[in-house]
């Protein structure tokens, strides 16, 4: 039977993640506001940018999952292993390619220049810093710590 009471409504660790996405998606508006000097509402669902989302959503449902379930819990394993796979292809993989998205842009602007190609430009901002990652490992690690122990408070 559906129920407000229990399921997906009260999963805490579920909301942590949930949060701490939001939080961070949230800042990415105003971080940019001080890197850029204007509101880039873009950033809210865009990839890229600090703190990272992606970071954020995974720490918390790994710490969320470490507090509820144990650090020695199969579950802490398989979220942890989860986490840095994320984590890593935020930092590595994804930032490689805008990279190489920012040099085939700089190709197809010369090449567009001599009426060889049409206009067609890739994204270039798809990963995130290592600090940016950390950042938001921090915020995911907080905001699951937060939420988790208010249930016990």
């Amino acid at each position: 039977m559906f129920s407000l009471k229990s399921g997906i409504f009260t999963n805490r660790i579920l909301w942590a993640a949930v949060i701490s996405w939001a939080i961070a998606q949230i800042l990415k508006i105003f971080t940019s506001l001080r890197t850029e000097r204007r509101i880039d509402w873009s950033k809210i669902m865009g990839p890229g940018g600090m703190p990272s989302s992606h970071s954020a959503f995974v720490t918390s449902l790994a710490m969320g999952i470490g507090l509820s379930e144990g650090w020695d819990s199969a579950m802490f394993a398989v979220s942890f292993v989860f986490a840095a796979v994320v984590m890593y292809d935020a930092a590595g993989v994804r930032r490689a390619a805008g990279r190489q998205a920012r040099v085939l842009n700089q190709l197809m602007t010369i090449m567009l220049k001599q009426g060889h190609v049409p206009a067609t430009k890739l994204r270039e901002l798809l990963g995130h810093t290592p600090f940016e990652v950390v950042m938001g490992a921090l915020l995911g690690i907080a905001v699951a710590w937060l939420m988790l122990r208010m249930r016990q408070g």
